[in-house]
């Protein structure tokens, strides 16, 4: 497998560079990854919960005698 590059561009010149990553900046690439998956795991987890809080809301409205049209107005 290729190691990873990035491309440097000199601005004032426009000349561009294709130099590949050192260990270290593909270890902090993968550390970064992995901070982000975990961190897109936390979310989803949280918004699954919150779903799950407003539907057992919702049914226990329901079982109340509540219509959808009223539950529907409470949730605005």
């Amino acid at each position: 497998m290729a190691k990873p590059t990035r491309i440097e561009i000199d601005c004032s010149t426009g000349v561009q560079r294709v130099v590949d990553l050192t260990d270290e900046e593909i270890a902090q690439r993968e550390a970064d990854a992995a901070t982000a998956a975990t961190e897109q795991a936390a979310r989803e987890a949280a918004e699954a919960a919150a779903l799950a809080t407003k539907e057992s809301a919702q049914a226990k409205l329901a079982a109340l005698g509540l219509t959808a049209d009223e539950i529907a107005a409470l949730s605005k």
